[in-house]
């Protein structure tokens, strides 16, 4: 979650009931630094576009938070309704967090409706008289079971037949999660680790701190760019001088992207968080240990 905060990564959680994936998944804007002056203005802007906004509220600083239930439709998602197109929840999150729990039982047009809007940052609504464009640079969280029996056991006790679960998992698109920087399966909670009162515990505050620090980082190293945190790095130019990274340090890399195993864009996903990485360890270039975690976060696999 740290990770994905200060690069500004797209993040799956992968696992049973119970293991955290919504409690993570809504404290990820804690962790967030307050929004600029020209962040807020668009933030604040789009909500009150939307008739959100609290009646003598200034400026928003907070990053928004927008978790619509799986019954949301595309409009919903992305903007839309008669007249001018109202903000969706994709655009309302701009600049903060879009969390989709139980993420497969939304509607597959709702899903691939977002494919566009994570890509480009920006969302454009046609009607019949004319188009409304709103920013729509967010950053996505989905969440969800392994299987619809959802056993808090997860595979121990699963009543699934395998067809069925991969159905389930399959509602999520490969192009869609081939946009989701991070993807993490998590385990069942067992007792010892839920009663334990010994393990030490950070406040969101400690880790809002090193977030902070990564971002402004990135901020100074990516300002030609005009972009502000590492997932939004052009892959082009991460590829060429200064920025290009030496054979011996993507050679696991360049080898899943010649076996198939990575796509084009997931290759540049697995540098922007190789980046994300060393900027949290305060290094000034990734080494080959944070492309073979990056590759880890990305597909669950050693480098």
């Amino acid at each position: 979650l740290e990770i994905a905060a200060a690069g500004g990564h797209h993040l799956a959680l992968l696992g049973p009931p119970g293991a955290g994936k919504t409690m993570l998944a809504e404290r990820l804007p804690s962790i967030l630094p307050e929004l600029d002056d020209e962040a807020a203005l668009e933030v604040t802007a789009l909500h009150s576009i939307a008739g959100l906004l609290p009646p003598g509220g200034g400026l928003l600083r907070r990053p928004p938070f927008q978790a619509p239930h799986h019954t949301a439709t595309v409009p919903a998602l992305v903007g839309g309704g008669s007249g001018l197109a109202r903000p969706g929840a994709v655009s309302l999150a701009h600049r903060g967090v879009l969390f989709l729990d139980e993420a497969p039982e939304f509607s597959k047009g709702a899903l691939e409706a977002l494919r566009q809007p994570l890509e480009s940052g920006r969302v454009r609504v046609a009607r019949t008289r004319g188009a409304t464009e709103y920013p729509a640079r967010t950053q996505l969280v989905l969440a969800a079971n392994p299987c619809p029996c959802a056993k808090p056991s997860g595979d121990v006790d699963c009543e699934c037949p395998p067809l069925t679960r991969r159905r389930y998992l399959g509602r999520l698109s490969g192009p869609l999660l081939d946009r989701v920087d991070v993807q993490v399966r998590l385990t069942a909670v067992r007792a010892a680790e839920l009663l334990s009162t010994d393990a030490a515990h950070e406040s969101s505050a400690t880790v809002a701190a090193r977030v902070v620090a990564a971002r402004h980082a990135a901020a100074g190293r990516w300002a030609a760019t005009g972009q502000r945190v590492n997932a939004d790095v052009p892959g082009p130019y991460l590829r060429r001088p200064p920025w290009h990274l030496p054979a011996r340090v993507t050679t696991d890399l360049r080898r899943r992207l010649d076996t198939g195993s990575l796509s084009a864009r997931g290759y540049d996903r697995v540098l922007r968080l190789a980046w994300t990485i060393a900027d949290l360890d305060g290094r000034d270039r990734p080494g080959r240990d944070d492309v073979a975690e990056a590759i880890q976060l990305r597909t669950g696999e050693v480098g």
